[in-house]
C-alpha cells in the first residue's frame, strides 16, 4: 500500500514539474534596446537589440494602429537574423508603399524572440505617435477636444478650440450624437502643410476626418477663421457619426452622412444654396437614391448634392426630432437596409421620405430624370480648400501596394479620407497567439495529455492487480 501511494506521488510530481518547466524557459532572453523613429511622412523605423544565454534564431515584429476595427488586425514583419547570443534587428514601415497614416495616429508594436532552445520572449508593447516634429505644436484641451496647432496667436487657437467644443454640445443637443472620448484636431497653417503631411492626397484637400482614429486634420490660416470653425463642425460630425454607426455590417448613404455634416456646420455655403434653389425651380433636383453613393466630381453637381442632402436631413430633424434620427443611425449600424430602417423608424421608405420632403419645400414630384447611383460605394469627399474655384468632390486615389513580404495594418481613413487605404488581412489565428507560441502550446498540451493518460492507466493497472492478489 505504501509503495503504491509513493509511486502515485512520484508520478504527480513529474506531472506538476512538466507544467512549470516552460515558464522557466522564457527567462533567458533580455531586451537591450527597443525604439521606433519617424521619417515623417515617409516611414516608421523599428529598432531593437536582444541578448540571450543561447543563440537567438528568430525575431518577429508585430505592429498595428490603435483604431476602431471589425476584428483583430495586426501586421507581422520578419527581419533577417544571423543566429547569435546578441542580435540587432531593424524594420522599416514604408508609407510610400502602403499609404500614410493620419497625423496623430497611435502606432503600437512588440517583438517575439525565439532562441535555439525553443524559449520565447515577448517584449512589452510600446506606442509612438505618428506626427511630424517640424512644427512647434501647441495643445489646448477641454470639452472632449484636444486641439493641436502651431500657427497663429493664442487667440486663434483658443477660438478654434472653443468653436469645436461648442459644436460637440450643439451636435449632442440637436442630432443626438456625442463624443465618447476626446477628439484630436490637428490644425495646419494652410492646405499646403496639410497635404504635405499625408501621402497621395489630392491637391485641393483642405480637411479630413478619420472616425476610426478619432482624428480631424484641417488646414486653416488666421484669415480663414470663420471657414475653419464651420469646417471643424463638419468634420467633427463625421467623426461622431462614424463612431455611433461603426460596425462590420452597416452602410450609411452618402446623402445622410454628408447631410448631417453640413447640418453640423450650420447649413450649406451660399453657392450651394443658390444651385439648390435654381434646381428646385427648374424641377431638376436629383433623386435621393441617386445620392446614395459617391457624389459627383464636378463642382456644381457636388455643391448641389451637399445642399440637397442638408435640406433632407434638416427636414427629418425639424419634423421628426433627434431621437428618430439616432434610432435610424443605430438601425443602419446593425445592418438594416436604408428602406428597412426608414420603414421601422419613420413608417416610410426612401421614396416616401423623398416625397414628404419635396412636399415640405414646395418642390414638384421627382421627374425621374436624375441619374441614379447603381451601387452604394463609400464616399471619398474631403473638405475642400476655401477657394471658390476648387473642385468639391474627390477622385479615389488608388492604393499603393505593399512591398513583397511586407504586411501592413489597416489605418482606415474616414468617410472623408482620400488617403489610400492600407489593406491588411485580419489575423488568421482567432486566439491572437503567434504561430510559434501556438505550436509550442499544442505540443506541450499533447505531452501533458500523454502523461495524464499514462498516470490514469498505471493507477487502474495497480488497482486491478491489487484486487487480483487479494482474490487469490
Amino acid at each position: 500500500m505504501i509503495k503504491f501511494r509513493s509511486l502515485v506521488f512520484v508520478l504527480l510530481l513529474v506531472f506538476v514539474g512538466s507544467l512549470v518547466s516552460p515558464a522557466h524557459a522564457q527567462t533567458t532572453i533580455t531586451v537591450v534596446s527597443n525604439a521606433a523613429s519617424l521619417t515623417f511622412p515617409d516611414s516608421l523605423i523599428f529598432n531593437a537589440e536582444f541578448k540571450a544565454g543561447s543563440n537567438i534564431t528568430a525575431v518577429v515584429l508585430e505592429y498595428g494602429v490603435n483604431q476602431l476595427t471589425c476584428g483583430t488586425v495586426e501586421a507581422k514583419a520578419f527581419p533577417a537574423v544571423t543566429p547569435a547570443s546578441d542580435v540587432k534587428v531593424t524594420w522599416t514601415w514604408d508609407m510610400r508603399q502602403s499609404g500614410s497614416l493620419p497625423p496623430g495616429a497611435s502606432v503600437w508594436w512588440f517583438w517575439q524572440v525565439t532562441d535555439s532552445g525553443g524559449a520565447q520572449f515577448t517584449s512589452p508593447t510600446q506606442t509612438i505617435v505618428w506626427l511630424d516634429d517640424v512644427h512647434p505644436w501647441q495643445t489646448l484641451t477641454g470639452g472632449n477636444i484636444n486641439l493641436h496647432y502651431y500657427n497663429g496667436d493664442a487667440s486663434f487657437g483658443q477660438q478654434l478650440h472653443d468653436a469645436a467644443a461648442q459644436a460637440l454640445v450643439r451636435l449632442s443637443k440637436d442630432v443626438g450624437i456625442s463624443a465618447d472620448s476626446p477628439v484630436d484636431i490637428y490644425i495646419y497653417a494652410n492646405s499646403d502643410d496639410l497635404q504635405a503631411s499625408i501621402l497621395y492626397a489630392p491637391t485641393w484637400v483642405g480637411g479630413q476626418a478619420y472616425p476610426e482614429n478619432n482624428i480631424v486634420i484641417i488646414g486653416i490660416s488666421p484669415d480663414e477663421l470663420d471657414w475653419g470653425k464651420g469646417t471643424e463642425a463638419h468634420e467633427l460630425t463625421h467623426v461622431l457619426v462614424g463612431h455611433l454607426t461603426f460596425s462590420c455590417l452597416g452602410f450609411i448613404p452618402t446623402w445622410l452622412n454628408e447631410g448631417l455634416a453640413v447640418y453640423g456646420e450650420g447649413g450649406p455655403q451660399a453657392a450651394g444654396q443658390a444651385l439648390f434653389d435654381q434646381a428646385k425651380s427648374a424641377n431638376q433636383l436629383p433623386s435621393l437614391r441617386s445620392l446614395t453613393g459617391a457624389f459627383s466630381a464636378e463642382s456644381d453637381r457636388a455643391n448641389l448634392s451637399y445642399a440637397e442632402a442638408y435640406s433632407v436631413v434638416n427636414f427629418m430633424l425639424k419634423t421628426y426630432g433627434r431621437d428618430k434620427m439616432t434610432s435610424l443611425l443605430l438601425d443602419l449600424r446593425d445592418g438594416q437596409t436604408m428602406d428597412a430602417a426608414l420603414q421601422a423608424v419613420y413608417g416610410f421608405d426612401e421614396d416616401g421620405l423623398e416625397n414628404a420632403w419635396r412636399v415640405s419645400i414646395g418642390a414638384k414630384a421627382n421627374s425621374g430624370n436624375a441619374q441614379s447611383t447603381p451601387l452604394p460605394t463609400p464616399t471619398v469627399i474631403p473638405t475642400i480648400v476655401p477657394i471658390g474655384a476648387a473642385p468639391v468632390a474627390a477622385a479615389v486615389v488608388p492604393s499603393a501596394q505593399p512591398a513583397q513580404g511586407q504586411a501592413t495594418p489597416t489605418p482606415s481613413g474616414a468617410v472623408q479620407s482620400a488617403t489610400p487605404d492600407v489593406t491588411a488581412q485580419p489575423s488568421a489565428n482567432p486566439l491572437g497567439v503567434s504561430p510559434g507560441r501556438l505550436t509550442t502550446y499544442l505540443i506541450y498540451a499533447l505531452v501533458c495529455l500523454f502523461v495524464v493518460v499514462l498516470l490514469v492507466g498505471l493507477i487502474i493497472f495497480l488497482i486491478v492487480r491489487r484486487r487480483s492478489g487479494r482474490s487469490k
